[in-house]
């Protein structure tokens, strides 16, 4: 465990030190700087202070942690404006995999005000215990409060492994929380398994800007394993409303005084292409060869109720936005029909849309590896193909 040190000596009693502390840890006693329980042992009062009365140590003996203390498998739930994130279901399911390796618990880590409907649905989903924190001040998402419950709750109970989703909250609190507890955290992980010498939890990612994949083992004396994991790469787990659990309550000791945010406003923007959640997409990829070619694809889409997709390539290339790229650094999408377009199958794409129920694969270059995991295969020319497959469509849709 990390020590916060201040020097009385050296100390000079300015106080620089107390606004900087993010977790109102530092006070003023008798002249000097004081700290307290809810230090978190950050650094940020060191930076600041201008006579360096502070300094932060790490007791090398206690590197590492009594990792057999360390047991089950935690998901967090997140939800937002009164809807659980399908990412935290997903991660359900898989957890309930890696749960079954170790032999150990599946648990759902839930924060907001109000929460028991939430509750059921973590339990149908396939939870045994939730550990619960409810308090006014988690109605909203907001890092300080939320990274305060998790780290309490984690440091009582010991988990062995805690999962996020890889979304715009998840990416920002686990951050936090890995940082708090000094512990190890891989983002945007694809995969996940236990490796069956070590026990310890295998977390593929992409690396290398997304042309190999990486498969990371974290610090074996270090606890929690803590990753974040992108939505849609796990199957949604079959719900059972049959299905109870243990509840865990433990309260926030915290005010809104410590709080650095607000939640002044929420503003939903219109999302202009939602390819996490259609059911059909049809993609382009360098064969498209210039912009005004995906008119094809989006005459295509339209006809099929599909959403329009792109492979790095023609995101690179300047032809379509980047909201439409799917693939390691776009979206990674479970769609039940994938149709890909010119596209070679790079591993940086197939990650994204692999586990697509179909997959048809249009390509002139009959060895393209996008071939290998098609459903179905269409060697030949897009611009001949797929005006074929809009005009068929369009005399059965009777347009």
């Amino acid at each position: 465990m990390a020590k916060l040190i201040i020097d009385p000596k050296t100390c000079t009693g300015c106080e620089s030190c107390i606004p900087a502390c993010p977790f109102g840890a530092l006070s003023m006693k008798e002249g000097i700087a004081a700290v307290d329980e809810k230090c978190t042992f950050c650094g940020a009062c060191v930076d600041v202070c201008p006579v360096s009365a502070i300094t932060l140590e790490k007791d090398e003996k206690a590197a590492g942690v009594d990792t057999s203390a360390y047991k089950n498998v935690w998901v967090f739930i997140e939800h937002e404006r009164g809807k659980v994130s399908h990412v935290s279901y997903e991660l359900l399911g898989q957890g309930r995999n890696l749960a079954n390796d170790l032999g150990c618990q599946l648990c759902g880590m839930l924060f907001g005000e109000k929460v028991d409907d939430f509750a059921k649905d973590v339990f149908a989903y396939g939870a045994e215990k939730i550990y619960v924190t409810e308090s006014p001040l988690l109605k909203e998402y907001r890092t300080d409060p939320y990274a305060r419950a998790a780290v309490n709750l984690i440091r009582k109970y010991k988990p062995e492994i805690v999962l996020f989703g890889a979304t715009t909250q998840g990416r920002d609190f686990a951050g936090c929380v890995a940082t708090t507890l000094e512990t190890g955290l891989t983002a945007d992980c694809t995969g996940l398994d236990i490796d069956p010498e070590s026990k310890l939890l295998r977390q593929t990612r992409p690396a290398f800007g997304g042309n190999i994949m990486a498969t990371i083992l974290d610090y074996p004396n270090y606890r929690p394993q803590m990753s974040t994991v992108r939505p849609k790469v796990f199957p949604m787990p079959s719900k059972d409303e049959s299905r109870t659990g243990e509840i865990i309550r433990e309260s926030l000791q915290m005010t809104e005084d410590e709080v650095r945010t607000r939640v002044l406003e929420f503003v939903k923007g219109a999302e202009a292409v939602n390819l996490v959640d259609a059911e059909i997409i049809v993609s382009g990829g360098r064969g498209m060869g210039n912009p005004e070619n995906f008119k094809v694809i989006r005459e295509l889409a339209t006809l099929l109720g599909a959403a329009v997709g792109a492979s790095r390539a023609a995101v690179d290339s300047g032809w379509i936005p980047y909201e439409h790229q799917v693939g390691q650094t776009g979206r990674t999408v479970r769609p039940k029909i994938y149709i890909a377009c010119g596209i070679s199958g790079s591993i940086q794409h197939l990650a994204g849309m692999k586990t697509s129920d179909i997959i048809v694969a249009i390509n002139k270059d009959p060895e393209a590896p996008i071939f290998k995991v098609a459903t179905f295969g269409i060697v030949g020319d897009l611009f001949t193909v797929v005006p074929m497959l809009r005009d068929e469509l369009k005399k059965r849709l009777g347009r």
